[in-house]
């Protein structure tokens, strides 16, 4: 008889191989992917969701890299339990099509948001305020223990902060959006998150028991 595949197995050694290019020697790497690990098992969707979405990232990048490599550069992917948010700009309307066709074809996907922007690159200095953003708002809802700041994923395209993940609660998404808005150079704010307690997650839930 085969073997039950197990998804905290594949989620431990895809967490491994991707913590590998940024930790030094093979002790680091253990203690690196260990804390993967037991980082994915404290979020609201659980270490088999994270290891599944984790695949279906894997899976796109895979796919967008083997059609044109510009849109791993150009643009982003956030997973939460299938839910697939792109963002990030693109030169051409197609490239944007492309991007969301491929996307469909990752084995797991359940939803794909669309926010992908045709515009001219701002670059560097651009990609770096961006970078910068994101980075100030993940340490802000870090440092906000009202904020289950692991249960968001966030990204920052032209000054627009895009967010996916799990609220528990409305309160809770509120101090989030705040924390973005009083962030320097933040224009916008685009929330894809979805509450702890939403239909969806009870209906994907079900399916997998």
């Amino acid at each position: 008889m085969a073997a039950k595949f197990d998804f905290r197995v594949f989620g431990f050694q895809l967490l491994l191989v991707a913590s590998l290019p940024f930790l030094n020697g093979c002790v680091g790497a253990a203690i690196g992917a260990g804390a993967s690990v037991a980082t994915a098992a404290s979020e609201e969707r659980g270490l088999n969701a994270a290891a599944r979405d984790l695949a279906i990232r894997t899976k796109i990048n895979a796919l967008w890299l083997d059609h044109n490599d510009t849109l791993l550069t150009s643009a982003d992917v956030l997973i939460s339990e299938g839910r697939v948010l792109l963002t990030g700009s693109v030169p051409t309307q197609k490239m944007r099509g492309d991007a969301v066709r491929l996307a469909w074809k990752a084995s797991g996907v359940k939803e794909v948001i669309n926010e992908i922007q045709v515009t001219p690159s701002e670059g560097t200095s651009g990609f770096a305020r961006d970078g910068w953003i994101t980075t100030k708002l993940k340490t802000r809802l870090t440092l906000d223990s009202q904020v289950v700041s692991i249960n968001y994923a966030i990204d920052t395209v032209g000054g627009t902060v895009y967010l996916m993940g799990i609220a528990q609660d409305a309160a809770e998404l509120a101090r989030v959006r705040n924390h973005a808005r009083q962030i320097p150079y933040v224009r916008r704010i685009v929330s894809h998150v979805i509450m702890k307690n939403d239909p969806r997650r009870q209906v994907n839930q079900a399916k997998k028991k």
